[in-house]
């Protein structure tokens, strides 16, 4: 009883804040136009003294605006960038490759002796990668992308790991209908084997065979590399410290392990691909319109 007596003013003084507390707040939504004005909107020189007064804070703004930062997120790095803006080869940088955990490798005691030339040094076990060969290897296999599909032929993308399915769609989607992709499992005998896997009418009035097969995580699919090489189709591929760089036609030494550096690397590639097809369609353009010259100067040819 004791305890509950001692209590009683203390719960009832806490009662009597809350209450005045909420009358304050009533009134001051009742008496005030707007909560960020200090004084109510009475007369028309209230109104003016306003408007005068946000027009001067305007003006600030925009004064001081052009000294400080211009940092938006739009010209900014956001993670999400690389898988649905991608960079161009001619904008890709070290500092990019980088960022995305390119030069990263594994440990030393996996280092293959022929990724020797790429291997920048070792640092608390782990091989660093030279980005200065990785930018133009794949500046190079750029310039492969952008001529196969330049010239009508066909690519796919290969990525059989669960973080790569959506890398290799969406650089197989930006391409268009002259790419393909590959996220689940390379179907032994795809290449070599392929009247018994599409059959025959398959096989001959369609174009099973690719031009240029893109690897990002080449060491889980040796098999398919061993197939493009008996069909002797060119090869790109994620080439890690631990994997043999010849295994592939065009290497691109970096993280195979990053989906970060996966998506950098088949985006640009993707941006060559489309690149190509632009040019593809330009030449067709061109066709069209040096085609009705060249009847003309036939029908005349045979007028004459």
């Amino acid at each position: 009883m004791s305890t509950k007596a001692g209590l009683r003013p203390w719960l009832s003084a806490t009662r009597c804040m809350r209450r005045s507390q909420l009358s304050v707040l009533q009134h001051r939504r009742n008496v005030f136009t707007s909560s960020d004005e200090p004084f109510p909107l009475q007369s028309p020189d209230d109104w003016q003294l306003l408007q005068d007064r946000r027009i001067r804070f305007k003006m600030l703004v925009d004064l001081f605006s052009k000294h400080g930062s211009n940092v938006t997120r739009d010209n900014t790095f956001q993670p999400h960038h690389q898988l649905h803006r991608p960079l161009a080869a001619s904008e890709a940088t070290l500092s990019a490759l980088m960022a995305a955990g390119a030069h990263f490798g594994h440990a030393k005691s996996l280092l293959n002796p022929n990724f020797m030339p790429y291997a920048y040094g070792v640092r608390a076990g782990i091989t660093i990668i030279d980005l200065d060969s990785t930018l133009p290897l794949l500046r190079r296999a750029a310039n492969l992308t952008r001529a196969v599909v330049a010239r009508d032929g066909t690519v796919v993308f290969v990525g059989t790991r669960p973080d790569l399915r959506a890398v290799v769609r969406k650089a197989a989607e930006r391409i268009g209908p002259q790419a393909f992709h590959v996220g689940e499992r390379w179907l032994p005998g795809t290449l070599t084997n392929k009247l018994q896997l599409f059959g025959s009418d398959v096989s001959r009035g369609q174009r099973v065979t690719p031009d240029l097969v893109i690897f990002l995580n080449p060491l889980a699919n040796i098999h398919a590399i061993r197939e493009c090489a008996i069909q002797h189709i060119p090869t790109i591929g994620i080439v890690d410290s631990n994997v043999d760089p010849r295994v592939v036609m065009y290497a691109i030494p970096a993280n195979d392990e990053s989906p970060r550096a996966a998506e950098l690397i088949a985006g640009v590639l993707s941006i060559a691909g489309r690149e190509g097809r632009v040019l593809r369609d330009k030449e067709e353009q061109n066709k069209e319109l040096r085609q009705p010259r060249y009847m003309r100067t036939q029908e005349r040819g045979t007028t004459r």
